[in-house]
């Protein structure tokens, strides 16, 4: 095997606490004590962009996974309790979800198994995107549509979703509860199975199993234990898992489409919109006269005159180029709603509601679904809601509609009258009152110019001229005017017709709630419907196997646990998982390694093994074997039947103790070696019977590198890309190889550059960082140059 080329080394300002490889780019994931995500390219270290805490999102980074497709990076928080999917373009949040204990391990995972019902659904169309108008994009001025679904970023939805094929993203959580959200969005499953803080967990790609590792504190120590959970449930109804979850995450994306939506529109209602109200109140708590408010404009329609009081309300406080302003900020900001009801929130309530629709179809197919937990009386709950927000967003496109008709008419008005009594010039166009329009603005001032004492007590105002912000205000669960239905004969149809009321066929319709209300309550019903899978299939779980490893002492503990072993992996050719964790054998401390099928029902020699480490690697041949000794300080998998090691050679001085290493498996468990089968006793702890377990020297020959002048501790890799990043104890050096090098004239070009790199001390780099830092700024990285 070619020697390992290094291409990269810096020295950084933070700790690090976790670093993490792209599946499918050059790309690394960093995360510093500081709570910063930082990626970086291959190539020399180079930093692509950075996304520091903020109080939003939080500050406690405690784990990080890539999407498979690497297009997405999961990441939790520890002090929001929540779950951030960031794009790898940009440093922006595409989206994110609340949990209900801290994450203290993730693991997102592509499903590997095909069958023909998968591969048909896989390459069929997705009838939404025929059937269905594209969704708009929101305008991209407004606060909240900032990161997400504006003119810029059309096609979030789809970046969000991903891949047809079905994804997981695992969470274990420091009090044992793991979570599996499929395609990184919609929960499908809560597990309550094991006890203990998640270190690690690894769902099988064939979703026959789920294996965990987790830490419970004792008083001086922390017991660390293997599960393997039966998840075979999503095994066997994988197809039909696929297509709801896949129905499931289209519903949450619209879901955050209409929150979006509805936030853009209440953006655009502006506060000025209130000067009408508090003026109004202002007069009535000055004025002298008995004579109402309503009277006082009355009179100045009917009569053309208007009464001291008021003269000095509309001259001195309103003012005509007040009044005008205030005109064109009713018309600019209804008909900014009118058109998002329109084009967004009825266009995304509509595709709810497709969705919903397929969703209970598939319900009503119980031999498929009903395992699954999917139920069609939920959902029909669900499809009534979207139905009854619907009709509030309807609703409120009415009162838009009379509000604009009735808003111009009175401020024409109102606008001349004030010009008259500045004695300025009124032009002939705007003097041409018919009687339909005096009726129109009498009508107008009698339904809204009415004092209501009750008002002033809730809101500190008489009026509520202004009839729009009520169902925009997230804060008001009850309408304070709500729209009148006298008259209305359909209304009076229903109230009279008990049969039709409770109709299944008529959506419920909430006459006195804000739109808000209305939307909460949907979101509410909605989410009860998508929950019941989740706990359906958490229930179906059940612990198969587990194995107490050892005892961590306190001191052990000062490891960042994010980066540190035990580690687990997926082979998927042999449908097997492996777990790799140091223990303490005697005086030493081992790598020791195990298996476990992936199918449960299935039995395999576990083929419990410790590794000691042999052979020259630096040294002569003649040396005695004897003096060797190596220790372990890091192993993680590089790909199946491979491990990538961190060595430290005690025998060597400081600055070239250190080595890197790849392991093949088949060195370990070797068809000539003569297994002792050792029998796990599961009454005791594993450490208790290490001296029991087989021990198995094997020897590096040239698939090593010694790691001069860094004291590594921690390796990072990516097998499909043939990369590896190694650590070291400060938690601030690191170092970039390429694992396989296949120009052997090139790669004794870099020895010679790299021998010469090596003359140079940490302390040098720790200058020529802090000096580069300070002239760093993020860099924005395109889809192709990240692909380059």
């Amino acid at each position: 095997m070619p020697s390992f080329r290094q291409v990269g080394e810096k020295q950084l300002p933070h700790e690090i606490i976790f670093m993490s490889w792209s599946p499918k780019r050059d790309l690394i994931a960093l995360v510093n004590k500081a709570g910063e995500v930082l990626l970086h390219r291959l190539a020399n270290i180079q930093r692509v962009w950075i996304l520091p805490p903020n109080e939003n999102t939080g500050k406690e980074v405690t784990c990080l996974a890539w999407r498979p497709d690497g297009k997405i990076l999961a990441f939790g928080l520890a002090d929001t309790k929540k779950i951030v999917l960031c794009d790898v373009e940009k440093p922006e949040s595409l989206h994110s979800f609340s949990v209900e204990t801290p994450v203290s391990c993730m693991q997102w995972m592509e499903v590997s198994e095909e069958n023909s019902v998968l591969k048909s659904f896989y390459s069929a169309e997705d009838e939404s995107s025929t059937l269905l108008p594209k969704l708009p994009a929101l305008p991209k001025n407004y606060n909240a549509t900032a990161k997400i679904f504006s003119e810029e970023k059309s096609d979030e939805i789809i970046k969000l979703l991903g891949d047809v094929r079905l994804n997981a993203l695992v969470l274990g959580g420091v009090s044992g509860e793991i979570e599996i959200y499929a395609y990184g969005m919609y929960k499908i499953a809560t597990i309550t199975e094991v006890f203990g803080s998640c270190l690690g967990l690894c769902l099988a790609s064939d979703l026959k199993s789920l294996s965990v590792v987790t830490e419970l504190p004792t008083n001086t120590t922390s017991a660390i234990t293997y599960f393997q959970l039966d998840t075979s449930l999503l095994s066997e109804y994988l197809p039909e898992m696929t297509r709801m979850a896949r129905k499931f995450t289209h519903i949450s994306t619209l879901l955050q489409y209409l929150k979006l939506s509805l936030t853009c529109m209440c953006e655009a209602w502006e506060e000025i919109l209130m000067q009408m109200d508090s003026r109004l109140t202002k007069f009535v708590q000055e004025k002298n006269t008995t004579t109402s408010v309503q009277d006082e404009f009355m009179q100045l329609l009917l009569w053309g005159k208007a009464s001291p009081e008021l003269q000095a309300l509309l001259m001195n406080q309103l003012t005509v180029k007040g009044l005008k302003k205030l005109g064109q900020s009713v018309e600019s900001s209804y008909s900014t709603i009118q058109k998002l009801v329109i084009s967004h929130l009825q266009s995304g309530s509509e595709a709810l509601l497709y969705h919903l629709s397929e969703l209970k179809g598939m319900a009503l197919w119980k031999q498929k679904y009903q395992p699954l937990g999917l139920d069609a009386k939920a959902i029909e709950d669900a499809v009534m809601s979207v139905g009854a927000f619907i009709l509030k967003a309807n609703e409120l496109l009415q009162v838009i509609d009379s509000g604009m008709k009735n808003f111009k008419a009175f401020f024409r008005w109102l606008y001349v009258a004030m010009l008259r009594m500045s004695e300025d010039h009124v032009l002939p166009e705007l003097n041409k009152m018919t009687q339909k329009d005096i009726t129109f603005v009498a009508d107008f001032l009698t339904e809204h110019f009415n004092e209501a004492p009750e008002l002033y007590n809730q809101k500190g105002k008489y009026f509520n001229v202004e009839r729009v912000g009520q169902y925009l205000k997230d804060e008001d669960d009850t309408l304070m005017s709500p729209p009148s239905t006298e008259g209305n004969q359909w209304f009076n149809f229903l109230q009279d017709s008990a049969p039709l009321k409770e109709s299944p066929l008529l959506f419920p319709y909430y006459p006195e709630k804000s739109l808000h209300f209305v939307k909460r309550q949907m979101e509410a019903v909605i989410d009860q419907c998508l929950e019941k899978p989740a706990d359906v299939i958490g229930k179906s779980v059940q612990q198969r196997q587990c194995i107490p490893l050892y005892h961590a002492s306190k001191s052990e503990e000062s490891y960042p646990r994010l980066i540190s072993l035990p580690s687990l992996w997926n082979d998927k050719s042999q449908n097997l998982h492996y777990v790799m964790f140091r223990m303490k054998d005697r005086s030493d401390t081992k790598l020791f390694i195990f298996r476990q099928p992936t199918d449960v029902t299935k039995s395999v020699d576990e083929a419990f093994v410790a590794v000691e480490f042999g052979g020259s690697l630096n040294r002569s041949a003649g040396e005695n074997p004897e003096s060797i000794h190596y220790s372990c300080l890091d192993a993680r998998f590089y790909e199946d039947e491979v491990v990538t090691l961190v060595l430290r050679d005690h025998s060597e001085p400081e600055g070239k103790d250190r080595v890197l290493a790849l392991l093949p498996l088949s060195a370990v468990y070797a068809d000539d070696w003569a297994d002792p089968h050792f029998i796990r006793d599961a009454s005791k702890r594993l450490e208790e019977q290490c001296t029991d377990i087989p021990s198995r020297t094997v020897y590096l020959e040239n698939q090593w590198r010694v790691l001069e002048n860094i004291k590594a501790h921690y390796v990072s890799v990516n097998g499909i890309r043939k990369v590896a990043s190694v650590l070291s104890s400060n938690l601030r050096h690191v170092r970039v190889f390429e694992m396989d090098v296949e120009d052997d004239g090139e790669a004794d070009e870099e020895e010679e550059e790299e021998s010469h790199s090596q003359e140079v001390t940490e302390e040098d780099l720790d200058q020529s960082t802090e000096n580069a830092q300070n002239g760093l700024e993020a860099v924005d990285v395109t889809e192709e140059s990240l692909e380059s």
